[in-house]
């Protein structure tokens, strides 16, 4: 059955198209503009690498912890709940949601920290920006163009999916350039869905990371208001207190968070008096959020996460190791080219910062395993934390 969409949500019918033309009439089954889209990111080498790409723990030993991977399905799962909710796209909302990671190199915000301080005299690095880069440039499945060819509207909102983008860093500069992306409005409500579906998946699925791990406590989440109102109601409902139970607790905080932005949002879009897609773009504020009690209760969780789990002294030490790797690597490779594999060595610029660049998309996608394989093949010895 076609869904019915709101008046305000993204059409495939209505979107700006793609940057390069493609060959009509080729019959390669039933899927719309966005459902094409969806599919393109999913087949791609670049989403394929996020299985092994950190989520919160660097390489992990453990196969049952969150990857990138994961996690954007997860985030995908969430974010069609949202939308269909709402009447909104979900085939425009589950690319988003799938693809928003994809500009990550290994080893998480750690390696993004490394390649922003090796390219600081060409620009910088940031992941969101090397999103539309890998989608938009490296990615080259296609005979006559670079990219992947995605629609305006998924570009757009994998670059304004977080607010404006009214500072880019040169990467999105540069997509923006070649398909004006209206980097200063806001994004559709599809890629605000992505944005918060993105922060539920983490807050509550990092929890159930953190347990596993044995870097978090019962005793200590039970001190965050969000999660000790939802202990409250799993263990009134089963008793006792379990490792079964985590599970019922997340799924129990997942739903509260994802009824609470539904019914905010609803709230916001009457309030704003939206009507097109146009007036989403030209709103204030964001249409989609959490309520302003979920908000001070997301944040308080957000405090907690960052305090225990992400600046743990073990993830502190593993992030200082793997800052270690990806700054070597970036070292040896531009002191010797030689060492790059020969597709990449035949296509490095010879001016800067195009140069320096081009050993960055390199490294970016890496995964945790290559990036530590290559450091000791080409650097030497890792002295890398356990967990590894």
């Amino acid at each position: 059955m076609t869904q019915q969409l709101a008046p305000w949500a993204s059409h495939p019918d209505t979107s700006r198209g793609r940057l390069h033309e493609e060959q009509k009439g080729t019959t390669r089954g039933p899927r719309d503009a966005f459902q094409r889209d969806r599919d393109r990111i999913i087949h791609s080498i670049a989403f394929r690498r996020l299985r092994h790409k950190t989520q919160v723990f660097i390489a992990p030993d453990g196969d049952h912890f969150r990857v990138r991977l994961t996690h954007s399905l997860e985030v995908a799962q969430i974010g069609r709940t949202i939308a269909r909710a709402l009447d909104l796209n979900e085939d425009l909302t589950e690319a988003l949601c799938l693809a928003h990671d994809i500009g990550h190199p290994p080893f998480g915000h750690a390696g993004e920290d490394a390649l922003k301080a090796a390219l600081a005299g060409q620009g910088g690095f940031d992941h969101n920006g090397h999103t539309l880069r890998v989608l938009t440039e490296l990615e080259r499945p296609y005979p006559l163009w670079d990219g992947l060819n995605l629609t305006w509207e998924t570009l757009e909102g994998l670059a304004k999916h977080n607010g404006p983008a009214r500072h880019p860093g040169w990467a999105l500069q540069a997509a923006d350039s070649a398909f004006p992306l209206d980097l200063g409005s806001r994004a559709s409500l599809e890629a605000q869905v992505a944005a918060i579906a993105d922060d539920i998946a983490y807050d509550n699925h990092d929890i159930d990371d953190g347990l596993r791990a044995g870097l978090l406590t019962f005793d200590q989440i039970l001190e965050v208001p969000v999660v000790a109102h939802g202990w409250a109601a799993v263990e009134a409902r089963f008793g006792g207190r379990s490792k079964r139970l985590t599970g019922e607790l997340v799924r129990s905080q997942i739903g509260t968070m994802v009824n609470d932005v539904i019914a905010e949002t609803r709230r916001r879009i009457a309030e704003a008096g939206v009507e097109t897609v146009d007036d989403v773009r030209s709103a204030d504020c964001k249409l989609v959020a959490f309520s302003p009690v979920m908000t001070e209760e997301e944040r308080a969780l957000k405090r907690f996460m960052y305090a225990n789990l992400y600046h743990h002294p073990r993830q502190l030490a593993a992030a200082e190791a793997a800052h270690g790797v990806v700054d070597g690597l970036f070292a040896a490779y531009r002191a010797d080219p030689a060492s790059l594999p020969a597709e990449w060595r035949e296509g490095l610029p010879d001016e800067e910062p195009w140069r320096s660049r081009h050993v960055a998309d390199f490294i970016a996608g890496m995964t945790d395993r290559y990036a530590i394989a290559r450091y000791r093949e080409i650097v030497g010895p890792a002295d890398l934390p356990e967990g590894f």
